[in-house]
């Protein structure tokens, strides 16, 4: 015979309450106990009857007071580590509203969502777009300035290389003048000197002497 599952509801009769709540009460310090001596985990159990007696459990180790203690000082700690998320998420949302408004007024400066101001307002905004332009100008001449300088540098060291260039030139077609002029120095200082005390023994036509 199958047993009965009892309802998950309140017992009407009183008796019946505390029997089921004494067994029940018991079984949960029991299992308790067990996952402590397995686990070595530190347990605190505090029940509390309907008639409003406590009844608790604690392990060896610790006792209830303590543990509550440190489930105090967990939970404070908890809420100090989830505070950092919360400002940020605020430095966050003012980053966003600081990045809208920043996009509504460069909108505006580019001559958009302008139907919504003022007089006066329309006077600032030119102001402020006159102050742009001249920084502008300025920035635009800046850089003709910086290229203009480095276009005249680049032309000097063009210079330079081809007066360079130039000096190399000349250097080499000396030395190739030299070069090629001297086997022909060589050659005129090898012919050998002229006997001119040698015999003459050419034939010679002249006058007979007289007898």
């Amino acid at each position: 015979m199958t047993r009965k599952k009892l309802e998950m509801k309140k017992i009407d009769n009183a008796a019946a309450r505390q029997v089921t709540f004494s067994k029940r009460k018991r079984g949960l310090f029991k299992k308790a106990e067990e996952l402590s001596t397995l686990c070595d985990a530190d347990i605190a159990l505090m029940v509390f009857s309907n008639t409003g007696k406590l009844y608790h459990y604690s392990n060896s180790n610790s006792n209830v007071e303590q543990l509550i203690k440190r489930h105090s000082l967990y939970s404070e700690k908890l809420d100090k580590l989830n505070q950092p998320s919360l400002d940020l998420q605020v430095e966050s949302s003012s980053c966003a509203k600081q990045i809208a408004e920043k996009k509504h007024e460069l909108s505006q400066i580019m001559g958009e969502e302008l139907q919504e101001l003022d007089l006066q307002q329309l006077k600032q905004l030119e102001k402020l777009i006159s102050s742009a332009l001249r920084r502008v100008t300025y920035a635009k001449g800046e850089k003709f300035l910086n290229e203009i300088n480095f276009l005249k540098w680049k032309r000097a060291r063009l210079k330079e290389e081809n007066k360079k260039l130039k000096q190399m030139a000349r250097t080499s077609r000396v030395q190739t003048a030299l070069e090629s002029s001297a086997p022909d120095h060589c050659s005129s200082s090898a012919d050998p000197p002229q006997d001119h005390d040698s015999s003459d023994t050419s034939l010679k036509l002249g006058l007979p002497f007289p007898n």
